[in-house]
């Protein structure tokens, strides 16, 4: 059973999630980075390339609050590029002595996900560096389906600068960026009922053919089973 609220950091949800079945769950990259709460763990949901599948055979809750593209690493103080498809613990990246106020403070709050959004709205207000302004501006136009070159001169940087910027924030540079952006459109259409060729063309890809090959390549489900394990 999976549940999600705006949460009041800005530009982060917070959401709660109790396995039901005893397969392995699937999570579609999205541009976002999470951090968790689970069975008293605190961990962080780096930026994924590719599906990444949890544990099955278990009931045990989990809890989240996922921020914004580009928004965690300030928060966090690590680059995305260092997290990419990885979900280490909280303390494998802050001091052992914080991690464990920081757990302790979350496990007794009487809602583990309430806990985590207040952890993070702690961690906001004692953060110095605010996330990069730039970066709202290069996912508003990834995801509205501008080309990467189009960005980057829109915004006056060069490939590299926008790049090297992207790996920060991101975890990997704007054409992967925009091929998970790409892939939430099309999944948004399609999941209304829109037909996958005139899914493909409203969304910038060449063909039908080609909507798959990129489903199938970032989630490993072709397009028909990864809506039908989702609805």
């Amino acid at each position: 059973m999976y549940s999600e609220r705006a949460s009041r950091l800005q530009d982060a949800v917070v959401w709660t999630n109790t396995p039901t079945g005893t397969g392995a769950g699937r999570v579609v990259p999205d541009g976002c980075m999470d951090l968790l709460w689970h069975d008293g763990r605190l961990l962080v949901a780096g930026p994924d390339t590719h599906a990444h599948f949890t544990e099955g055979g278990t009931s045990s809750p989990w809890a989240g609050i996922r921020f914004h593209p580009g928004t965690a690493p300030a928060l966090l103080g690590v680059p995305a590029h260092e997290l990419r498809d990885r979900r280490p613990d909280l303390a494998d990246l802050w001091p052992a002595a914080e991690v464990r106020r920081a757990t302790a403070r979350v496990n007794a709050a009487a809602d583990p996900a309430r806990g985590l959004e207040d952890l993070a709205l702690r961690r906001a207000a004692e953060t110095a560096t605010p996330p990069d302004p730039v970066l709202r501006q290069v996912v508003a136009a990834l995801a509205a389906g501008r080309p990467v070159a189009g960005t980057a001169d829109g915004l006056g940087l060069s490939a590299r600068q926008l790049h090297r910027r992207s790996l920060t924030a991101f975890g990997y540079g704007p054409k992967t960026l925009a091929r998970i952006l790409r892939l939430h459109r099309a999944l948004a259409l399609a999941r209304r009922g829109t037909p996958y060729a005139e899914t493909a063309t409203r969304t910038g890809y060449a063909d039908q053919a080609h909507l798959s090959r990129e489903v199938r390549d970032l989630t490993g489900l072709p397009l028909g089973e990864l809506l039908a394990a989702r609805s």
